[in-house]
């Protein structure tokens, strides 16, 4: 066990100096995306989403394209708004502390 251990502390100074190095350029990389798409929008921007979400809908509405979705693409729609509600409801959570109401 004590040999086990002492060839397991030799090499542990190989094994973060090759991992260091492999993930150096992957980090690189994911902070420029997240620099650039995890930025929250601007007060600009926000009335312009808006906007283009109305069309997204009317458009929608108008030519009846949300008739010919499959099953598949329903339920992922589906999931990707339960995702979102449930991050407005979490965040709602964690902004009054508790689950029960607002303490006013």
């Amino acid at each position: 066990m004590a040999q086990f251990i002492h060839n397991l502390a030799e090499k542990v100074p190989a094994l973060v100096t090759t991992a260091v190095t492999y993930s150096k350029p992957q980090l690189a990389t994911f902070w420029y995306y997240a620099k650039v798409e995890l930025v929250p929008p601007t007060p600009v921007e926000i009335p312009a989403a808006i906007q283009s979400l109305k069309k997204i809908v009317l458009r929608s509405a108008q030519s009846g394209s949300f008739k010919q979705l499959t099953i598949k693409e329903a339920v992922l729609n589906g999931l990707v708004a339960t995702e979102v509600w449930m991050c407005f409801y979490t965040g709602e959570i964690i902004g009054k502390c508790g689950i029960t109401g607002y303490d006013v």
